[in-house]
């Protein structure tokens, strides 16, 4: 009976042991699945947490291919600097209305495009964020990249609010032309430096082919201010004449030089020159025969031809300035609510020093757009892409395209070297006083600025018009103010 009872104790115990040994296991097993199941959750919520950055900026519209280049750059960017981007390209006619309702609204956004015209009044209203020393420690690398010169350039009562575009900080404006109608007419072009020279020409081309040569959208011809600096105020009816030694702060509305050439435009307009559909085009799209533009001359081969559909020639058709505005003429912000500033400043940093994003952004989407060759440089198979390259960061680290022997980006570099300093380089005009008439005098300007640059309205009538509203407004304030910041510059 003893022995009986042993052995069932024995029994028992084994089986005891057997069952711990069997919930251990379990325990155990569980436990790794446990652990697995809780890294890749672990994963998942790292890439949900990854940020998207939202970019506004300003071009002919989102690309058709967009979804396709956005998930293929985001994979280059989650490796890089953990983030993705999100562009939203505005149409050149929308872009004003957009962008004033985004920044007066309060909408959330990373990364602004913006330019001169805005750029202190952004600052004042408290758009951008101040990053003048989170660029330095964030990305040295990118404030070491762009000249001190640039930005000082966009600096605000010494801070730095935009990072600015290191490419043509000087401005030259150019007369680019189909190469086929030149041939065609036998047009001297090299001799056509004014507008009023091609008016006969434009007349010979309008008759024959029965186009309006001269086409133009709702924005008009802005370069008629082309040679006055506008002290970054964004309002081009107010500035000083770049090469005016005596610095006099003027209405531009007034000066004879661009009455001259707003009468011309009107001329040309009536004449059926310049398209009768201008004021109310939204986007410059399409054939042109003829245009002007800023930029370098391998730009009619490499931009503005394919752009066209065209083989173009430019002659140059302005001297070549330099100011705080055209530094000016491509920022981009950071917004001062923004939830991730250093993302945002690595991905302008990539943009600025690493050419594969570069190229995405300039180029579009690698094996649709464009491929590259053997030798490093881009072939492009069609111009679909929208994005405008010079809103986006530095020139010279774009790849060169296979349609030149000779880099383009050294004709920008030269040009920058050469060009003549505006009067007021250096100036930067402190608008905190008069944001209130600055801002009801640019209202004024834009609700004329169609008909004025399109030549769709007599100048001489529109002018005055435009001048007396401005003058309601508190125009005369405003040049009162900036001729006595300009006299104190001067000192």
């Amino acid at each position: 009976m003893k022995r009986n009872k042993l052995v069932l104790w024995v029994v028992l115990i084994a089986m005891l042991v057997t069952i711990a040994g069997c919930a251990k296991k379990t325990d155990t097993k569980d436990n790794n699945t446990d652990g697995q199941t809780s890294q890749e959750e672990n994963n998942d919520s790292s890439k949900e947490n990854i940020p998207t950055l939202k970019w506004y900026t300003v071009g002919n519209g989102m690309p058709t291919n967009y979804d396709k280049w956005q998930k293929h750059i985001n994979e280059y960017l989650e490796e890089k600097i953990g983030a993705h981007v999100d562009v939203s390209v505005i149409p050149w006619g929308e872009w004003d209305d957009k962008k004033s309702l985004i920044v007066n609204s309060g909408e959330y956004f990373d990364i602004l495009f913006t330019n001169e015209a805005r750029y202190n009044t952004e600052v004042s209203l408290g758009t951008f964020k101040d990053i003048s020393e989170l660029v330095k420690t964030v990305t040295p690398d990118l404030y070491n990249y762009i000249p001190k010169d640039y930005w000082d350039a966009v600096s605000v009562d010494g801070k730095i609010y935009s990072v600015p575009t290191y490419k043509d900080s000087s401005a030259t404006q150019y007369l680019v032309w189909d190469t086929a109608m030149v041939d065609k007419y036998g047009i001297d072009i090299k001799n056509l430096k004014t507008l009023d020279q091609l008016t006969d020409v434009f007349r010979e081309i309008r008759d024959g082919e029965n186009v309006a040569p001269f086409k133009l959208y709702k924005n008009g011809l802005d370069y008629v201010f082309f040679n006055y600096d506008t002290m970054q105020a964004g309002l081009p009816t107010l500035g000083v004449r770049y090469d005016d030694d005596k610095r006099t702060v003027v209405n531009t509305l007034k000066q004879q030089d661009i009455l001259d050439e707003l009468s011309i435009l009107h001329e040309w307009y009536k004449e059926g020159i310049i398209n009768a559909d201008a004021p109310a085009l939204d986007e410059q799209s399409g054939y042109r025969v003829a245009f002007i533009a800023q930029g370098w001359p391998s730009a009619a081969k490499t931009t503005w031809g394919p752009n066209t559909g065209i083989e173009a020639e430019a002659v140059q058709f302005t001297d070549t300035i330099v100011s705080n505005t055209t530094v000016g003429g491509s920022l981009n912000g950071i917004y001062s609510g923004t939830k991730y500033p250093e993302k945002c400043l690595k991905l302008i940093e990539l943009m600025n020093k690493d050419s594969y994003v570069r190229d995405a952004f300039y180029y579009g989407l690698e094996g649709e757009n464009f491929e590259y060759t053997d030798d490093g440089k881009v072939h492009k198979f069609n111009s679909d892409w929208t994005m405008a390259g010079y809103t986006q960061g530095t020139f010279f680290n774009v790849s060169q395209e296979d349609t030149s022997s000779f880099n383009q980006w050294d004709e920008v570099k030269e040009l920058n070297a050469n060009a003549t300093p505006s009067v007021l380089i250096g100036f930067s005009l402190n608008t905190s006083s008069i944001e209130t008439e600055l801002a009801e005098c640019r209202a004024i300007y834009l609700k004329y600025r169609s008909e004025l640059l399109t030549g769709a309205k007599d100048p001489m009538e529109l002018t005055k018009k435009i001048t007396d509203e401005l003058n309601a407004a508190g125009f005369e304030k405003i040049i009162t103010e900036a001729q006595k910041q300009v006299d104190e510059f001067s000192k």
